[in-house]
């Protein structure tokens, strides 16, 4: 493949880890505004979902250029497709991860059972955080049992969230049973956090896509 065409593949790869972190760095402020228990901290932080698509609609263009001056092989080709949906991924983790900010930050207050949520949601949130990240540095692997290894790590973390959401959930429906005048806060929280679990998802499917980029297979829907 001609140099021209890696060094293609090498831009296309550094702005899909660019949008990845944009993603990541609101999660990683979201865990500590959990754990410091400072909300105003989601006040820092700047996930713009124009700014976001818009990104990644221009990487997709690249990749779709790259696709009609180089024809790729099969191998090349296959890591391409990944990319191209790759970028769709991550928007959806951003949006996410957005609706998490905004509904919590509106819906939490002191009139709310803080310990109750808080013991779920800083596991829930890190676990989702360590999911996109494992999942970002696979991005920069090429070994194929080192990147086999980073997805069953991501697996993991996404079967966390799944566990920690389910806890969740039946903790906060108990106190919506003894405070249902406080059930819509409680509801929009519960709603809060299954956006995290979602961005676990999403993470989750961008390693298999990354798997599939280097290993083949089939691409799950």
């Amino acid at each position: 493949m001609l140099k021209t065409y890696e060094d293609k593949v090498e831009i296309i790869r550094n702005e899909i880890k660019q949008i990845g972190q944009f993603v990541l760095k609101a999660n990683k402020i979201s865990l500590k505004a959990l754990k410091d228990h400072d909300i105003s901290l989601f006040n820092d932080i700047d996930l713009s979902l124009k700014k976001l698509v818009s990104r990644s609609n221009e990487i997709d263009n690249m990749i779709v250029t790259t696709l009609a001056l180089y024809s790729p092989e099969a191998k090349d080709l296959r890591e391409m497709v990944s990319y191209l949906k790759i970028t769709n991924e991550l928007v959806r983790a951003g949006s996410n991860s957005k609706t998490f900010i905004k509904t919590f930050r509106k819906s939490f207050s002191e009139e709310l059972d803080e310990t109750a949520i808080l013991e779920y949601a800083i596991p829930l949130q890190k676990a989702a955080a360590n999911a996109l990240e494992i999942t970002l540095s696979m991005l920069d692997e090429h070994n194929e049992k080192i990147i086999e290894e980073s997805f069953n790590k991501v697996l993991v973390e996404e079967s966390k969230t799944d566990d920690l959401y389910a806890m969740v959930e039946k903790n906060i429906l108990k106190l919506i049973t003894n405070n249902y005048e406080l059930s819509k806060d409680y509801f929009n929280l519960l709603s809060s956090l299954r956006r995290l679990e979602k961005c676990a998802d999403r993470a989750s499917s961008i390693a298999n896509l990354i798997i599939f980029a280097h290993i083949g297979g089939e691409l799950e829907q």
